[in-house]
């Protein structure tokens, strides 16, 4: 086991620096996910962080070993990649055990070590099978298998699952975050998917354009966005911005509304309501002017525009909906569930 300091960290190509001061400290133990859109930095910090790419400046510690210089196999890492990376001419118990075998351990403990984690994964019926015969699931369980079996002090994971259809990607996220809390070691666990990310990790680091947005809890991610990015990644479906023009604790929208927040700034923001927060009201200061409903089962979002202006707006209602395009719902917000940004900057605006 080993905790992970990431101190101010710079990757560069050239002229071209692509992740920005770095920081973060991971401790022991603990499921760390990096989220953030396509092209962001992660699966560039993740490879920092196994040797797989060299650190531009900053410094990599784990265990308390600085190992900028040291090469991967000297990390004492195991990292579980999108493709699998599983030799097509070797079983899977080959696979799983191949690792071992390089490193010269007995024969009886290569086998113990296949055999338990095999165990773990429940795929022991499928260790004499090539990889070819072998799901998309399968074949994930194999790579995990080959990562367990190494007894690492960190286990890496790059979009591991992105290979897989949506319900299969459920239930192999729910036996990565049951493995992980079984085995007890320290992850890093890249994904552009934000409910991935929220599901899985306890805490998340949120990149956008190579720089650090936010690094903290699924729930604080959620309840106190650090910026206009962070908001709008991190909650589906995504919360809704509009301009608007604080004074005395009140909101003014575009379009006539005004609602109260919780917050004594004043001037122009950006105001930041989440769909699941818009509460139905036949007096609420919200209106939205109807244009698509999408029927979910257990809840409806309802799709429209602030009357009067051209701005966009979900909300989500609980059951079943009958509205007719053009037509006015109404809706109310708690003022502790409004979230209000900086309009130069993006940044929150402390309450």
């Amino acid at each position: 086991m080993a905790d992970i300091q990431l101190k101010d960290l710079v990757k560069s190509y050239g002229p071209t620096e692509v992740l920005h001061h770095i920081e973060g400290d991971i401790n022991d133990g603990e499921f760390i996910v990096i989220v953030g859109p396509s092209g962001c930095g992660k699966s560039t910090l993740l490879r920092m962080v196994a040797g797989l790419e060299s650190v531009t400046s900053g410094e990599i510690s784990i265990g308390g070993r600085r190992v900028n210089e040291l090469e991967p196999s000297a990390r004492d890492i195991a990292m579980v990649f999108q493709n699998y990376a599983l030799y097509p001419h070797m079983s899977v118990r080959q696979n799983m055990a191949y690792g071992l075998k390089i490193r010269k351990l007995p024969k009886d403990e290569i086998n113990r070590r296949v055999e338990e984690a095999a165990e773990i994964l429940e795929i022991k019926q499928y260790l004499d099978r090539k990889p070819r015969q072998l799901s998309g699931g399968q074949r994930q369980r194999v790579a995990m298998g080959r990562a367990i079996v190494r007894d690492p002090q960190v286990f890496l994971f790059d979009e591991p699952l992105s290979n897989l259809d949506a319900k299969l990607r459920v239930q192999m996220r729910l036996e990565i975050r049951k493995l992980q809390q079984r085995l007890g070691v320290t992850s890093i666990y890249v994904t552009h998917d934000q409910v991935e990310a929220m599901t899985l990790g306890d805490r998340l680091m949120v990149l956008n354009g190579g720089y650090v947005e936010q690094f903290g809890t699924p729930i604080e991610l959620y309840d106190r966005p650090a910026s206009v990015f962070v908001a709008g990644f991190i909650g589906s479906p995504a919360m809704n911005f509009f301009p608007a023009e604080l004074s005395g604790g009140q909101a003014a929208l575009p379009g006539g509304g005004v609602l109260p927040v919780a917050s004594a700034h004043s001037g122009t923001a950006t105001l930041g309501l989440r769909p699941e927060h818009l509460m139905q009201d036949p007096a609420g200061p919200i209106a939205i002017e109807v244009e698509l409903l999408e029927q979910l089962g257990a809840n409806t979002l309802i799709h429209g525009r602030l009357p009067g202006t051209d701005l966009s707006i979900t909300a989500s209602v609980p059951g079943h909906a009958n509205d007719g395009t053009g037509s006015i719902r109404r809706f109310s917000v708690a003022p502790e569930l409004t979230h209000l940004f900086d309009p130069a900057t993006g940044k929150r605006l402390e309450d």
